[in-house]
């Protein structure tokens, strides 16, 4: 979660109208923490943090003091309403703080003599930017978050906030097919590794070790047991997510309803939950249901990427043609910035009597190409519904090489069905990590 409450002292004073002359509600954001006055109340991005009364109070004074220093005698004034305790007791108190602050705690500092302060790092307003820009969810939205990320870092080089919200854009670049994964796995890896080094392994740092080593390294009984822990350590929905990708990908579709399940149980209405529901559906070949999701999807989160991509797939394989094109139209316009959708528009006209349209389509994908990454394991598909057996194999071995995000559900993606007769198919298929212990193809008939 993203806060977006922010003045340049980090303080907003929020008028309600819950009292019939209104009543003043102080919330403070800072960094990735909202302190609200009212309820005695501290989140770090939406998750309430254990903190006595007491800390709360030393924590509020040092907020609203930021930047200055706040000596013994005005602690005591703010924090333990004028009431007299050691200066061991302030310190003991300060120091509960830093540790509910982990990595943070060291924005408070003391000198002798002139007190306690908390100084929010001038990179703060950078990273607020950057996840901004990322919730945008597109490519260019990920790049500009990646400057600010990356301009955050040369501010403060101990934030370990810039170089986690780095690791995760290159993270998300690669596994979306934003681009190449070769490039984003090593830039990844030297974001996340000084990400750790500063904050420690945080659950959601573990979460992200776990999905890299899934997509870039397909290292998946490392994968899976970090995921595992990372959900032992904090029940979050986009870990459950990923669990379910991995076992997707290893061919343990049963595993993979189980695990969406237990995520519907944490958040019900988080909206990549029903999209991750069409993907399991649909790779169990159950496209009817798959497109029972879909709608659920677009009538709850109209507006969330993939959505009607997926829902699109759904529709075609379970034979609704017509319907299908216009979400792959409705997927093309909300991510104008994903080829690998246009690739999956084309392929279903071709395969529909609109052969001029998709060859269209594959022109501009690789006039694209020559410019941007364009995953090969899409053009594959729009090759083979074209008619060209022979490219869409070159592709298909293109995009091994390059590492394809989408390579790990080959074995088992119904869009593929049309290859797996070919010889060349089993050749492929056993050059792939794990290749010789993966199914020829998993799922139940529709």
């Amino acid at each position: 979660m993203i806060y977006s409450r922010h003045l340049t002292s980090n303080v907003r004073q929020i008028l309600t109208g819950s009292h019939p002359w209104g009543s003043l509600v102080e919330q403070i954001a800072f960094g990735p923490f909202c302190l609200d006055v009212a309820s005695t109340r501290l989140t770090r991005e939406g998750v309430e943090l254990a903190l006595r009364p007491r800390a709360f109070h030393a924590l509020k004074t040092l907020l609203h003091n930021s930047g200055r220093h706040v000596d013994y005698e005005q602690m005591l004034r703010e924090a333990w309403e004028g009431n007299t305790v050691s200066r061991h007791t302030v310190a003991v108190t300060i120091g509960e703080v830093k540790k509910v602050l982990r990595e943070c705690g060291s924005w408070i500092s003391y000198r002798p003599k002139l007190g306690y302060r908390l100084e929010v790092p001038q990179s703060d307003d950078l990273i607020r930017k950057a996840w901004h820009f990322w919730k945008r969810l597109t490519r260019d939205g990920f790049e500009k978050a990646l400057d600010c990320f990356q301009r955050a870092a040369l501010e403060d080089s101990a934030d370990p906030r810039a170089f986690e919200g780095s690791s995760l854009t290159y993270l998300t670049l690669g596994a979306a097919g934003m681009k190449p994964p070769r490039d984003m796995s090593r830039a990844f890896l030297e974001a996340h590794n000084q990400a750790v080094a500063l904050a420690g392994l945080t659950p959601e740092l573990r979460s992200d070790r776990g999905h890299g080593l899934h997509i870039f390294e397909h290292r998946m009984d490392e994968a899976e047991a970090e995921l595992q822990q990372s959900l032992r350590e904090r029940q979050w929905v986009t870990t459950y997510l990923r669990l379910t990708m991995l076992y997707i990908a290893d061919g343990r579709l049963d595993a993979a309803v189980e695990i969406l399940n237990e995520a519907y149980g944490v958040d019900a209405l988080d909206p990549m939950l029903p999209v991750m529901e069409i993907n399991v559906r649909f790779c169990r070949r159950e496209f009817e249901r798959a497109v029972a999701c879909g709608r659920k999807a677009l009538e709850l989160h109209p507006y969330v990427q993939f959505a009607p991509a997926f829902y699109a797939q759904a529709l075609e394989y379970a034979g609704h043609a017509r319907e299908a094109l216009e979400q792959y139209r409705r997927a093309s316009l909300l991510s104008p910035d994903l080829p690998w959708v246009r690739a999956l528009e084309g392929a279903c006209m071709a395969r529909n009597g609109r052969r001029p349209q998709a060859l269209r389509i594959l022109d501009e994908l690789q006039r694209l190409r020559a410019a941007e990454y364009v995953d090969a394991y899409y053009l594959a598909l729009l090759l083979d519904a074209i008619g060209d057996r022979d490219e869409a194999f070159r592709e298909l071995e293109r995009a091994r090489e390059e590492n394809s995000s989408a390579m790990h559900i080959l074995h088992i993606d119904p869009k593929m069905d049309s290859l797996r007769q070919d010889p060349r198919w089993e050749r492929l298929r056993q050059q792939l990590p794990g290749g010789a212990a993966l199914p020829q193809t998993v799922g139940s008939a529709a």
